[in-house]
């Protein structure tokens, strides 16, 4: 299966609309589409946003220009039918206001379980993370909600020019902050991020705990990229500096945004050269080579958990597998 690329789809790389940037310089059109009451607004507070239950479905909720609260705006696009579609960065509404960002940054979603259909009375709205929705969400409201929430992590923490410390201002739709001081742009970055299921001569599978994480909380190996590297030797210094194993040929399978703040993953198999572990305290409290029967075995005893469905971490488990594995954190 692995040969044929990732099983499933990754669901946090999901869309549907257009990312329009050409219009985001349209000072005339961006004022009339947010005068227009077909327009859809998304409220992002920290990176969580309002869901409702809609029969079986879970959606975002969204308002309208009209109804939607003071706060920073950003343009997401226009979907096929023509409706424009808005990010606000502002606190929920009819939930506690209150912000404990303290140095002005965004704060990620708490890890807590999903929120389920058969959670919610019909139409009963709750305010959620990613982590807790986004393997629910449909292909809009996903796509609408990662971009809104990787946008509003950025602007949080980019209010000052770090050339000369004044004050910015939000242009381009959102997609650029300005210093009137200085004159200088500044635009959203992205974090590159490699992640990686290592293969041994037997087909076993390596997956880790990091020291933070509790009991029987496993996943593959990750890290961010370095200025001046490359993906592939990304992966192989990764590897080796968390669990002293060598690896070559790391084969590209897919990415897709992890806005925690504002990470891209990039998926990758990697085969093994060498299989004695020698764990990076700092980074790795242990470290285990699983075959299939193993693996399956662990999680139904409860000894290990796989990360959530919503990751990249979990399809390039399951690809590895062959099929999909019921359970996670």
């Amino acid at each position: 299966m692995a040969d044929e690329g990732l099983l499933g789809p990754l669901l946090l790389a999901r869309s549907a609309i257009d990312r329009s940037a050409l219009l985001r310089n349209d000072a005339e059109w961006l004022k009339r589409v947010w005068a227009d009451e077909a327009t859809r607004v998304l409220v992002v507070d920290e990176g969580r946003s309002l869901v409702r239950r809609t029969g079986e479905q879970i959606e975002v909720v969204l308002t309208t220009p009209g109804e939607a609260p003071q706060g920073e705006r950003y343009l997401l696009g226009v979907d096929p039918g023509g409706v424009a579609y808005f990010a606000v960065s502002a606190p929920l509404p009819g939930t506690d206001p209150g912000r404990e960002q303290g140095n002005g940054a965004a704060q990620p979603p708490r890890i807590v379980a999903p929120v389920r259909p058969a959670d919610l009375g019909e139409g009963e709205t709750v305010p959620a993370g990613l982590r807790q929705v986004g393997s629910l969400l449909g292909d809009r409201d996903a796509g609408l909600m990662v971009y809104a929430v990787a946008l509003e992590a950025w602007h949080a923490t980019h209010e000052f020019c770090p050339r000369c410390g004044s004050r910015t201002v939000v242009k381009a739709g959102g997609h650029m902050r300005s210093c009137p001081q200085d004159g200088s742009q500044h635009f959203p970055r992205v974090d590159p991020a490699v992640i990686m299921l290592v293969r041994d001569d037997d087909d076993r599978c390596l997956l880790a705990r990091g020291p933070e994480w509790p009991e029987g909380r496993f996943s593959v190996l990750a890290g961010f990229v370095e200025p001046g590297e490359s993906l592939e030797h990304a992966v192989m210094r990764e590897v080796a500096e968390e669990v002293g194993v060598k690896v070559r040929s790391p084969r590209y399978m897919g990415s897709q945004p992890w806005p925690f703040p504002r990470s891209l993953m990039l998926g990758f198999f990697a085969h093994a050269v060498s299989t004695e572990i020698e764990c990076d305290d700092d980074e790795i409290a242990e470290a285990r080579w699983f075959t299939r029967a193993e693996l399956v075995a662990a999680m139904r005893s409860g000894e290990i958990r796989l990360p959530p469905e919503v990751s990249i971490a979990r399809r390039l488990i399951e690809t590895w597998y062959g099929g999909r594995l019921e359970g996670d954190w």
